[in-house]
């Protein structure tokens, strides 16, 4: 279902928000003088939102198909599209609706490697590490899973087999690559589901997560031009710099358009928002750098299954929603623990703050970013309802202990996390004018994106000069485009006063109500030069006002955790608000989106336990609030 202008009925009442039926019929905005009567002539600007997943991995990948994942690229599109299919361990399933585009982003390192490593192929048995790998992985269940991490950290660690690490030249890497692209090819259908092609260039600095997923706007005749980014000297790199100069390289040769979006940041140690450069001793960055970076990485990856990265606790004690779905016991493999210094280069909203901070001291914010929503998964399905969750692995499909499993230990055997904490995520919603690559990928350039934690919200946010009484129109994305720039954008420096934001939500159609929606704006203080942020709350359903600390009551829970369900009678299915920033001060660099948040609802964990009449630890999480984080809108008193 597709939706732009909301129903006619007003489901709720925030501070500055009056019911549709109580404004005069001749109301308007000064914004639409001169428009045409019908509101959708010379209409330009997009009116549908599509949702789709960017983060894919099939049994191509050696850490997917290593651990029993066998699903390949066209069973993960038939899923997306609609079709029913049968899991990696035999079960049935279905999404409750299509996705709209979909992105395969098997591994560029040792791409074609695991299905000769899995036939035992002559050159792999003859490889020490080779065969061990190969008589780890027949064995399937456990013994696979640890086979893949520990196939995983040795890569991560430099310690490989050259053997099995795949690249290009081989000719099992072109023949595979080729294949790729051939399935992206016959599942496109424009206008009903797109496919990218695209693949994961697989950076790790010493099991530090550098991920990026490289998508391209291009078919075949382009694209085929060339084969995966590795990090492998002599042909690849770790360097992200060396990634960015690849993709110029790309475009240059063959006049297509291509793009980065980082992983999420929980497993770099620090490193996705650096203020040094990591990969030149520690030396300052530098414009360069900053112009790149912004210029190849116009998303980032807010939300997936190995936890969200949007805030953490520690860095935003004030913001009561921080501590969600939280991944930090240490890198991808373990190796190194967490450690709070790491923190500020691993979080969205960290990250958004330091790139303001190095955007007034090299002339250009390297982190100006847009929010993506992904799975990561390592099954070929995204499966982000949570009572039709498939986890990460193929050995965490859904089985009475799947949520007991020790997912990762410390070296000294210590226990770093349980495989319960794997969360549900999440899914990238962009704004575009049509369901074709050439639409979604300029949409995502521009950054015109959100990201939800699984469910299909749609969310508006507009910056600019709005007045307060435009919510009771229904016509708002257009007041909100010709009053002022929609997620992703850049504000003017305001005439007077401070600016003004537009936000409005609607609940996913089958799913929970909106507790509350709330702006976050961070901030550089003209004074000290501080990082500063502020979590404002703008609308919220049910009969609540905030205390005398400013602080919202909570909406309340109806989880029934014996069925387990929820009842929609509180919170609103509706939301919105405009806000004008009680703080703003026109000498300061700032940043403002929208957080959109759900009432409590069951877990995956919760469904698992009635499925399967099992009884889970007290540690596990059984209740969450779903939500949906817009691309940031930008002020910079020098633009």
């Amino acid at each position: 279902m597709k939706l732009f202008y909301f129903a006619t009925v007003v489901l709720f009442l925030s501070p500055g928000l009056t019911l549709a039926q109580d404004v005069p019929p001749d109301a308007t905005d000064s914004v639409l003088a001169g428009r045409p009567y019908s509101p959708y002539a010379d209409r330009s600007f997009p009116t549908q939102v599509y949702f789709g997943d960017t983060h894919v991995h099939t049994a191509l990948s050696a850490d997917a198909g290593g651990g029993g994942t066998v699903l390949l690229p066209r069973d993960s599109y038939r899923l997306a599209r609609g079709e029913q299919i049968t899991s990696n361990t035999g079960q049935p399933v279905k999404l409750s609706r299509p996705l709209d585009f979909y992105m395969i982003t098997d591994h560029s390192d040792g791409m074609g490697a695991i299905t000769d490593i899995l036939a035992g192929a002559p050159n792999i048995l003859a490889d020490e590490q080779g065969r061990q790998f190969h008589e780890a992985f027949a064995q399937g269940g456990q013994t696979a899973r640890r086979a893949a991490q520990e196939l995983t950290k040795q890569f991560a660690q430099g310690t490989i087999s050259p053997t099995l690490n795949y690249q290009p030249g081989n000719p099992a890497y072109k023949r595979v690559w080729d294949d790729i692209i051939a399935a992206a090819e016959e599942f496109n259908d424009p206008g009903v589901f797109t496919t990218f092609i695209a693949f994961e260039w697989t950076s790790l600095v010493a099991g530090n997560n550098l991920h990026r997923n490289v998508i391209f706007r291009d078919g075949p005749e382009r694209a085929g031009q060339v084969v995966p980014y590795t990090t492998t000297p002599p042909l690849g790199s770790s360097n992200p710099r060396d990634l960015w100069a690849w993709l110029e390289n790309y475009e240059a040769v063959t006049g297509g358009d291509v793009t980065a979006i980082p992983h999420n940041g929980n497993l770099s140690s620090g490193m996705m928002f650096p203020l040094v450069d990591d990969f030149a001793d520690g030396a300052p960055l530098d414009a360069a750098y900053a112009q790149q970076r912004q210029k190849w990485e116009r998303l980032y990856e807010w939300t997936q299954l190995k936890g969200d990265g949007e805030a953490h606790p520690l860095l935003s004690p004030e913001d009561e929603f921080a501590d969600f779905e939280t991944w930090d016991y240490g890198n991808l493999d373990a190796t190194t623990r967490k450690t709070p210094e790491m923190l500020p280069g691993e979080y969205a909203r960290a990250g958004l703050l330091r790139g303001l901070q190095l955007g007034q001291k090299l002339g250009v914010n390297p982190y100006k970013f847009g929010a993506d929503g992904a799975t990561d998964t390592h099954v070929g399905m995204t499966t982000v309802q949570e009572n039709n969750f498939y986890s990460k692995f193929a050995a965490y499909e859904p089985s009475p202990d799947r949520a007991s499993h020790v997912g990762r230990t410390y070296p000294n055997g210590d226990v770093a996390f349980e495989s319960w904490i794997y969360s549900a995520a999440g899914l990238t919603a962009v704004w575009a004018e049509q369901n074709t690559r050439g639409a979604l990928f300029d949409a995502m350039e521009r950054r015109e994106t959100y990201a939800t934690t699984g469910p299909r919200m749609t969310v508006r946010f507009f910056g600019g000069d709005y007045a307060a009484d435009v919510m009771a129109r229904r016509d708002l994305a257009q007041i909100g485009y010709l009053g002022g720039v929609p997620m992703g954008g850049d504000l003017a420096v305001p005439a007077d006063g401070a600016p003004d934001f537009l936000v409005y939500a609607l609940r996913d159609p089958v799913g929970a109500n909106l507790d509350r929606v709330q702006i976050i704006k961070g901030w550089i203080d003209a004074e000290t030069g501080e990082a500063m942020e502020r979590v404002y709350d703008v609308a919220w359903g049910g009969v609540r006002a905030p205390d005398g600390e400013g602080k919202l009551p909570p909406v309340g829970n109806t989880v029934d955790l014996s069925i387990p369900s929820w009842t929609n009678d509180i919170g609103a299915a509706e939301l919105g608000a405009v806000w004008t920033d009680p703080d703003f001060d026109p000498a300061e660099d700032a940043f403002y989106y929208a957080r959109v948040i759900e009432i409590p609802t069951p877990r995956w964990t919760a469904y698992d336990a009635v499925k399967f009449n099992v009884e889970m630890d007290d540690d596990v999480v059984m209740i969450t609030q779903d939500r949906a984080y817009t691309s940031p809108i930008w002020y910079s008193p020098n633009e």
